[in-house]
């Protein structure tokens, strides 16, 4: 059985800042995008909200490659920020700032999203992080979505980002999938036997006038509408990069031991989405504070034992795709927080200092924006990525 290529694509959202405000910037200047749009083509892309940047690295063949691709695409977006008097922070939320002020960008794909989805899609003043791992073989894409669902829960573990709503300290570790719900065609997809069985549903929607193709399918997971790839988008974005592409290479290790058992005809136990769906909503609520259950054992199970247990799975992997250092980076996420448990200790540490809330909420911000530029200088040259198909 051949091998699929597992090759990475990450994709990053972004929010601008006022650096003396902390608060979002409704209308930034265009000739910030534009500037950006011009220097890297293809890779800055406008979002649904005008305070919103989004970057896509080209496909990459290993994670060093992406490693040089992302950073250099978010060091450009924040130093043309900075140019313009802005600055960026990679949250899922923003700490405080609200949507009703924010404007949309002026695109056609934009301007129906909002016509036919309605509040829902003007409070979606969120950002996440898409991974694409490249899989030649449709029905080995299907076949591995099914089966590495299981461990998405784990994933959005790692990477909560989102613990504050318009000021409000939520409870959860990633309220950005909550306010994400409220548009259709959301959360954990169903289990499909077949890329046929896949292309049968999307043809139903299409048939019926409610979407035009895949790309309007906003599930955990999904086969990309244009590469041939899977599409992980359960992920809150990470504030610091390294974070962030220790959960890519995790989740290309994933892909390849499932492959791996199936080239040995052995496949992930199959477990009922409803129970999948709790793990979901623990990774939610808790991060990995809490712990995740371990269906196969039918009891929590604290996460640094779960996550011992995925790095030794996953070890043969790590050493064939060269990112051991990544893998061995998500005991150091352990060790030190997500972002979501960095931005909770600032907010009330202000508070036992004697900041009121609007003050701590500042504080966040300031992190955000600090954090956000961790890792981006003094990279190796490694190997350009492979032009995107």
């Amino acid at each position: 059985m051949t091998e699929p290529a597992l090759t990475l694509g990450i994709e990053e959202e972004y929010l601008l800042v006022d650096p003396v405000s902390r608060d979002l910037v409704p209308d930034p200047p265009p000739e910030l995008v534009e500037a950006l749009e011009n220097r890297h083509e293809g890779a800055v892309a406008r979002e649904f909200f005008r305070c919103q940047v989004e970057v896509g690295t080209p496909v990459c063949r290993s994670i060093a490659e992406a490693r040089t691709e992302l950073t250099r695409l978010r060091r450009s977006v924040v130093e043309e920020a900075e140019r313009h008097g802005l600055a960026l922070i990679a949250a899922s939320t923003h700490p405080f700032g609200t949507w009703r002020p924010q404007k949309h960008t002026d695109r056609s794909r934009y301007d129906q999203l909002a016509r036919d989805l309605g509040v829902p899609v003007r409070r979606l003043l969120i950002c996440g992080t898409h991974v694409h791992a490249g899989i030649e073989d449709p029905n080995l894409r299907i076949d591995l979505m099914r089966q590495v669902r299981y461990f998405l829960p784990h994933l959005l573990s790692l990477t909560t980002s989102s613990p504050f709503w318009q000021g409000t300290d939520t409870k959860l570790k990633s309220y950005r999938l909550a306010v994400f719900s409220e548009l259709p065609r959301t959360g954990m997809p169903e289990e499909f036997q077949s890329y046929g069985e896949y292309e049968a549903a999307l043809a139903a929607l299409v048939q019926a006038g409610v979407i035009e193709d895949g790309s309007k399918i906003w599930w955990d997971i999904r086969p990309s509408a244009r590469f041939p790839t899977l599409e992980m988008r359960v992920t809150d974005v990470c504030t610091r990069v390294e974070d962030g592409l220790a959960v890519a290479a995790l989740y290309q290790c994933l892909l390849r031991m499932l492959w791996r058992l199936r080239a040995r005809n052995i496949a992930w136990r199959r477990y009922r989405s409803v129970l999948i769906e709790e793990n979901r909503w623990r990774a939610m609520r808790y991060g990995f504070e809490e712990g995740l259950i371990d269906w196969g054992k039918g009891k929590l199970v604290p996460y640094a034992e779960l996550l011992e247990e995925v790095l030794a799975m996953v070890a043969e992997d790590a050493a064939a795709l060269g990112c051991e250092a990544e893998i061995a980076h998500t005991r150091t996420i352990l060790a030190q927080g997500t972002s979501a448990h960095r931005q909770l200790a600032a907010y009330y540490q202000a508070l036992a200092e004697g900041a009121d809330e609007a003050g701590a909420l500042r504080r966040v911000v300031d992190r955000l924006i600090l954090e956000t530029k961790e890792g981006l200088s003094g990279e190796q040259p490694q190997q350009p990525c492979v032009a995107a198909s």
